[in-house]
């Protein structure tokens, strides 16, 4: 994945605001949870760029957490593909202004329709317009859907569009495109099918944690990242990059519970940034992963792991010098 290009202005992420956020007074928001951020919900974002730009007003996404299904389910049920700071990241890097996460609970979901676009919507938010999917329902038992959100923008005063079902992008068609495909190519390590899904490589940010140093006296210093505990990416070894301080380098990761060396440890992703000698410790970071490369292992011995270690990152190598930067 490219370097961040150096932003205009900060991007803003507001939780529960009472009142319009700084910089994001009368913005065009484009509702929905957007896990992913994939080709689909790129419509979506798209249409609500271009009525900011007609409006001259700012753009944010309105999203809620934590997502839906975990809260109805009483239990993390969601592997996340896009977790706060992860979506943070990707929609600042597609231009929008900001970001308003909205506390979702059983509560806010029994809550009448209208309350959402009297009381969040026009007062709290006091957006110029809002855009969402043509599936899109809110409230107590989904009462509110495009319909009414039309007849509320204008007995409210902001424009409404609702984005009507897209099947094609300048990629291909989006009918196979969704978050469940996604997440069930990630399950089983598929990442160029989940890039394709995407319309971007799935990554993940995280901040470098200090280690048991194994890795190191192996000839392999990894800086090592716990994802979120939703993930269900496949345990295994992937061709990845790592972006950290907008600098971006390549590298050969594990993700798993390193089984050689322990038995009941926590998943874990450790890397292994190429020809690269700094200190990531403290650092938050990015992680996309490019190529898979094969399935988590245990090795009889520490040799035959380090021999296997070196015929990994020759393959990452590999992956790498094919994938276009």
């Amino acid at each position: 994945m490219d370097a961040p290009l150096p932003l205009a202005h900060p991007f803003i992420v507001a939780r529960d605001p009472q009142a319009p956020p700084a910089g994001l007074a009368g913005a065009v928001v484009a509702i929905g949870n957007f896990d992913g951020l994939h080709r689909g919900h790129r419509g979506v974002i798209a249409h609500a760029q271009a009525l900011a730009r007609s409006l001259g007003k700012p753009c944010a996404l309105l999203t809620f957490e934590p997502h839906p299904a975990d809260v109805f389910a009483g239990r993390s049920v969601i592997f996340r593909l896009t977790p706060p700071d992860a979506k943070a990241a990707l929609l600042a890097r597609l231009g929008l202004d900001g970001m308003v996460i909205l506390t979702f609970d059983k509560d806010f979901a029994a809550r009448p329709p209208r309350e959402f676009t009297e009381e969040i919507l026009a007062r709290r938010l006091g957006v110029s317009a809002a855009v969402a999917g043509y599936d899109f329902c809110f409230g107590a038992k989904r009462a509110g859907n495009p319909d009414f959100l039309r007849a509320e923008g204008e007995r409210l005063g902001f424009a409404v569009e609702i984005v009507p079902r897209v099947t094609q992008d300048e990629a291909g068609s989006l009918e196979a495109v969704s978050s469940t495909a996604t997440r069930e190519a990630l399950q089983s390590g598929d990442v160029e099918l989940a890039a394709r899904l995407l319309g971007h490589p799935y990554f993940v940010e995280g901040v470098v944690q200090e280690g048991r140093k194994l890795g190191r006296t192996l000839g392999f210093p990894t800086a090592n990242i716990a994802l979120d505990p939703s993930s269900r990416l496949r345990h295994g070894i992937y061709a990845v990059t790592l972006e950290a301080g907008g600098v971006v380098r390549e590298g050969v990761a594990n993700f798993g519970r390193r089984p050689t060396v322990e038995e009941q440890g926590a998943p874990l992703l450790e890397v292994f940034v190429f020809d690269f000698d700094g200190d990531l410790y403290g650092e938050t970071v990015e992680v996309a992963f490019i190529g898979f490369i094969r399935g988590e292992a245990k090795f009889p011995s520490l040799d035959a792991l380090t021999a296997q270690m070196r015929d990994d990152a020759q393959k990452a190598r590999e992956i790498l010098a094919r994938h276009p930067r």
